[in-house]
């Protein structure tokens, strides 16, 4: 069982309607950029618990941020986007999961795939020296419905100024004019997400880590099969590490 601490409410930023961040203030232990842990609040004398990725870069700071989005008839994240500054959310003290570089074998491209909040490993991952040490360019894309869910653009585009980071918005109910329209598994099936980066994919230069929901991960996951890329795991390193969002 989770041990848990307080966090204290330290910040609310509304992206949208429905997209927000939530910052915590509490005591956490050290761990790594791609981790997660879990939200709680006790409702109706129940303790609701659910799992987050920090987005945050670790630090010393005790300050832990998380994008969350509010489903309609969810148990948690409702009452979580309407807490206020100050107010206390359970927090599970030991971070958990391996969506972690150390993962990840040295590559001269590394390819961040991802859906809706599912970006948030990946932007932890942007502050962490790590990244720059093993890979000589990291394309970041982010796959969302409508461009009003693009979160985080000015961390990415401070990023891209000073990092060789490449990062291509994939919007797939509207049309985009700096980025591609439609989804990742149909960029990836005719290449054109290759072609706009101006990048030759190979498993001998590429890795892959994807993030996002299940059918999403299982598809993407299939046609980089399809492709020659190979499953990464430890006993044998290949090209594609995953995380399943939920």
């Amino acid at each position: 069982m989770a041990n848990w601490i307080d966090g204290t409410v330290t910040d609310i930023k509304w992206w949208n309607q429905k997209l927000f961040s939530l910052t915590l203030s509490a005591p956490l232990p050290s761990y790594k950029a791609g981790q997660f842990t879990k939200l709680a609040m006790t409702i109706e004398d129940k303790k609701i618990a659910r799992a987050y990725s920090f987005v945050n870069t670790p630090s010393q700071s005790e300050l832990h941020e998380f994008l969350l989005v509010t489903v309609q008839d969810g148990l948690l994240s409702p009452p979580l986007s309407e807490l206020s500054i100050g107010e206390t959310v359970h927090v599970a003290e030991q971070a958990s999961g391996f969506f972690t570089l150390d993962e990840v074998p040295s590559s001269k491209y590394l390819w961040l795939l991802s859906t809706g909040t599912a970006i948030g490993p990946f932007l932890s991952m942007l502050g962490d020296p790590e990244l720059w040490q093993k890979f000589e360019k990291v394309i970041l894309v982010h796959g969302v419905r409508k461009k009003e869910d693009l979160v985080y653009q000015e961390l990415i585009v401070s990023t891209c100024q000073s990092h060789p980071l490449t990062f291509v918005p994939m919007v797939s109910q509207e049309t985009i004019t700096d980025g591609l329209s439609g989804r990742i598994t149909s960029a990836l099936t005719s290449k054109t997400l290759f072609n706009y980066v101006g990048v030759e994919a190979s498993p001998e230069n590429s890795q892959f880590m994807l993030c996002g929901n299940p059918e999403m991960v299982k598809e993407t996951t299939q046609i980089l099969l399809d492709l020659g890329f190979t499953r990464n795991r430890r006993a044998k390193p290949g090209n594609i590490t995953v995380e399943q969002y939920w």
